[in-house]
């Protein structure tokens, strides 16, 4: 039976099965624009795809030398004018129905004469109509509503396709290769961390997610799971956003989990200064982090320093994923029931 958690452990298999096969299924879109400047991107999602965005985003403009806007389908399609200097626009739709991100879709396509990949997991979905350029996620079916190889599937594509569109691909492959192949023993770290600290998450009520740079998009997925699965309270903010007025509702009712990316940089230092002082004020807090600290309330990744700080946001969701199933679990939460069964027929958020 497919459920949350086999989806999570079959994402190893999936991003391997992504990696080694992005080029070929892609050809088309990564010959064609091989040599097309790109200066400016536009990229449309929402939801989960929307996170995974923001997780790629200074990645891609670093690798590509463009700058990256994100936007939300429906607030585009109704209120924001269309930069007519934007060259690329990324359309980011795993089901391929959403009614918000399909009508922006089209209103971009009508108007701007520029190329639009279509990045989706439903090749025969209403939206691969408005563009030649169809990026296939290659995750397979995920039956499951909750995504998660899906969300990690959407990052590691995104990735790829800025790397080979600056024909990089075999300088990045064996780190993200590496990586992959560390999952596993991600969720069994986290695994042995939810054994030991089960009984203080099962009494959580509100849970918080900071943290810096690339994984201020992991924060905002956090946000996403955590609301959808443990079906309390919960938020992603970036680390210093956090200081200037949410730390003011915290409580011993609060849990704080600290994503804590590059280790050398100040931000790492800012991050555990602020997890000390809020010791003081809530209830329980973790660190995730890829030091080498054996304390029971963290999370390690215990992979290579020498890795690409973005890419490791590949392994910083996983515990995330991970936990917000088991706590949800522990809740007495039925993930697998499924609730609002008539939403999308009634609002029309999907075709």
């Amino acid at each position: 039976m497919e459920t949350m958690l086999s989806n999570i452990y079959d994402e190893k298999n999936t991003l391997t099965n992504i990696l080694l096969n992005f080029q070929d299924k892609n050809k088309h879109i990564l010959k064609d624009l091989k040599d097309y400047k790109i200066k400016r991107i536009l990229i449309l999602a929402t939801g989960s795809s929307i996170n995974a965005a923001i997780t790629v985003k200074y990645f891609l403009q670093d690798i590509l030398e463009a700058k990256v806007f994100i936007e939300e389908p429906s607030i585009f399609y109704d209120y924001e004018k269309i930069d007519l200097d934007l060259d690329l626009i990324i359309v980011i739709s795993q089901s391929g129905k959403s009614t918000s991100t399909i009508n922006a879709t089209k209103k971009i396509a009508e108007i701007l004469k520029k190329p639009v990949i279509i990045v989706t997991n439903n090749l025969e979905s209403p939206i691969t109509k408005y563009s030649q350029y169809i990026l296939d996620l290659n995750i397979g079916i995920e039956n499951v509503g909750f995504v998660t190889k899906g969300f990690s599937g959407t990052v590691l594509n995104l990735f790829l396709l800025g790397i080979n569109l600056k024909n990089q691909h075999f300088k990045y492959f064996g780190e993200l290769e590496y990586l992959i192949g560390n999952i596993n023993t991600v969720i069994e770290n986290t695994n042995l961390y939810f054994e030991k600290n089960k009984e203080i998450l099962r009494e959580i009520n509100r849970f918080i997610c900071l943290g810096y740079g690339a994984n201020y998009g992991i924060t905002k997925e956090f946000e996403t799971k955590f609301t959808e699965v443990v079906r309390c309270p919960s938020t992603g903010h970036e680390l210093e956003a956090y200081m200037h007025g949410p730390y003011l509702e915290a409580n011993n009712s609060n849990a704080i989990f600290y994503l804590d990316l590059d280790l050398t940089i100040p931000l790492s230092k800012r991050l555990h200064i602020l997890k000390k002082y809020m010791e003081n004020y809530i209830g329980f807090s973790t660190i995730i982090t890829n030091s080498d600290n054996k304390d029971s309330q963290t999370i390690n990744l215990n992979v290579s320093k020498d890795i690409n700080p973005n890419f490791l946001t590949l392994l910083y969701v996983i515990p995330i994923q991970v936990l917000s199933y088991r706590i949800a679990k522990e809740k007495k939460i039925n993930v697998e029931k499924k609730i609002f069964t008539d939403f999308d027929l009634v609002l029309k958020s999907k075709i």
